[in-house]
């Protein structure tokens, strides 16, 4: 295990890497993914103390309306924990999806230049730190009726509208045009294998008896991976437990590991930390769904092409519910404009979750309480560079391993390493390559119209914290988020060498979801890490998200 440190003072981290570590103007914000089941931490039911929370959010769903006979659309999906029942929903919430419509972003002709990036950061920052962004407010009373309220959207002024719910309802703006709403039960939407993940960074809570309070077990100084190590104990598929049901308590032994190799079995195989089974079939979630006319969201639909889109979770303070959550996090008395009745209404409310790019605050925030920032999450630039260089010592020498390229400089190491940085400065290169490499796609599909789009650097998809939806593409990730990508898998390929990983040729996102890869790999199981379709098919029409279980 190593930890490095560096000296250098705060003036030559700002000469050096400024952009990163300065004025709060950091410019790459997180990953994984994860979809956000189970985070943040004070009502993460992974612990064992730690019941099934309502204010859970899972995640932000967004992509253009496939049909436009009747006009542009998009399409926005919040999920949450079905709690206190599939369909029900807790009346001392408030669910809060967020939207802002922009045109598409672009930097210099010299896109890899630092000014570049100052600018792109300095940018973003000013406006997500000022921004009074439209929203969808929707809470539910103790009868069971849901509550809309459309607030700040640019055409048509405040409206609110009550309907009911696990039903498709059509709401009427005071313009007269058309949103679909849903709100109750779903079939979840989210097929991952959630233990693998948790194995892959030896999280000990989705194992073992670990309760909120202990801070020290959660990840275990074992190096994070995507194959199994030799000597790993608690995490390896043949001695883990199962996840679910009554977990026992953690070993003393075995939280420390400095392997030396991956483990391989008598043929030469390599064992896969995941399993690609999906964790979620059969499980059910409450959802708010709602297609908005473009029209309805933008006064210049035609030049803003990106819908930005998050979602929040709030707990009403006369509640008494999540007392680990401070009762002034979340709202602050506006002062660049005057307080509103929504202002005053959300007062009573103190935030929990925030939802945006899948992954993001699950394996980047690391489930982190106060990270919960949602748009305005630029002041944890630092820790994510520190963070994702933490990740890349782990993920980085297992797609080694397998024989492609990554992105991450781990110095040819031959096995997955514990390596914590104190500065962004000496994280950030060993992770630059990866930040900065555009994220190719598999083909053209996700771009319809042929238009001079161009193709993602990382560092654009994960500043800020939002679902960047682009009206001119299919909505797939990361342009969007469709119902049916497998955006756990498509994360994990931000590891991969974009250039000449595969093969010496380019990879794409879609790269460790091919099952010839693995039918061609020395490893078991041979299959992608996640499932590469939902447990019950999507629908194709509004709600989209399929009937419960």
């Amino acid at each position: 295990m190593l930890k490095l440190r560096a000296a250098a003072s705060s003036g030559l981290r700002c000469a050096l890497a400024g952009f990163l570590l300065c004025a709060g103007l950091g410019f790459w914000a997180g990953a994984a993914g994860a979809a956000d089941h189970n985070d943040p931490n004070a009502i993460n039911s992974i612990f064992a103390d730690n019941p099934v929370n309502s204010a859970d959010l899972y995640d932000m769903f967004g992509w253009p309306a496939d049909d436009k006979s009747s006009g542009e659309k998009v399409i926005l999906a919040l999920t949450f924990a079905p709690v206190p029942d599939t369909g029900k929903l807790d009346p001392d919430m408030l669910y809060r999806i967020r939207l802002e419509a922009d045109p598409r972003p672009a930097l210099s002709k010299n896109e890899e230049s630092l000014e570049a990036l100052l600018a792109y950061a300095k940018a973003v920052g000013d406006k997500y730190f000022k921004l009074k962004a439209a929203e969808v407010r929707v809470k539910v009373d103790a009868a069971g009726q849901a509550h809309l309220d459309f607030i700040g959207f640019p055409l048509g002024g405040d409206f609110s509208k009550s309907v009911a719910t696990n039903q498709s309802v059509e709401v009427k703006t005071p313009d007269g045009q058309t949103i679909k709403v849903f709100v109750g039960g779903r079939d979840d939407a989210f097929f991952n294998d959630l233990p693998g993940f948790f194995r892959s960074i030896n999280y000990a809570p989705e194992f073992y008896a670990v309760p909120h309070a202990d801070t020290s077990h959660r990840e275990l100084l074992i190096p994070k991976t995507l194959l199994e190590l030799e000597g790993n104990k608690l995490f390896n598929t043949a001695t883990a437990p199962p996840s679910g049901g009554q977990k026992p308590e953690l070993p003393v032994d075995g939280q420390v590991l400095n392997p030396e190799r991956f483990f391989r079995d008598e043929q030469g195989n390599f064992r896969f930390v995941y399993s690609g089974k999906d964790a979620q079939a059969g499980r059910n979630i409450n959802a708010i769904i709602l297609e908005l006319p473009l029209s309805y969201v933008s006064k210049k639909p035609e030049r803003e092409r990106i819908v930005n889109a998050w979602g929040e979770s709030w707990v009403l303070k006369a509640a008494k519910k999540i007392t680990t959550q401070p009762d002034n996090r979340g709202y602050k008395k506006p002062w660049f404009h005057s307080e509103t009745q929504w202002d005053k209404e959300l007062a009573n409310y103190k935030l929990v979750d925030t939802d945006g790019v899948p992954f993001e605050d699950a394996a980047l925030s690391e489930r982190e309480d106060g990270r919960q920032l949602g748009a305005n999450n630029l002041s944890l630039a630092r820790h994510f560079v520190i963070r994702f260089g933490h990740l890349g010592w782990g993920f980085g020498p297992s797609v080694s391993a397998l024989g492609l390229g990554t992105c991450f400089d781990h110095d040819d190491s031959p096995v997955s390493k514990v390596v914590f940085y104190d500065l962004a400065i000496e994280a950030f290169p060993r992770v630059k390559k990866c930040f900065f490499q555009k994220l190719n796609m598999p083909d053209d599909s996700w771009n319809p119209k042929k238009l001079n789009i161009p193709v993602k650097r990382t560092f654009e998809i994960f500043l800020p914290n939002v679902n960047a939806i682009d009206m001119d593409t299919t909505g797939t990730w990361p342009y969007g988020r469709r119902l049916e990508d497998q955006v756990a898998t498509r994360f994990l390929s931000t590891f991969l060498d974009m250039k000449k990983g595969c093969g010496g040729g380019p990879c794409h996102v879609e790269t460790l979801g091919t099952q010839s890869l693995w039918d061609g790999a020395k490893i078991l199981p041979k299959t992608p890490p996640n499932p590469l379709e939902n447990d019950k098919p999507f629908l194709t029409s509004f709600p989209y998200l399929a009937e419960p279980w």
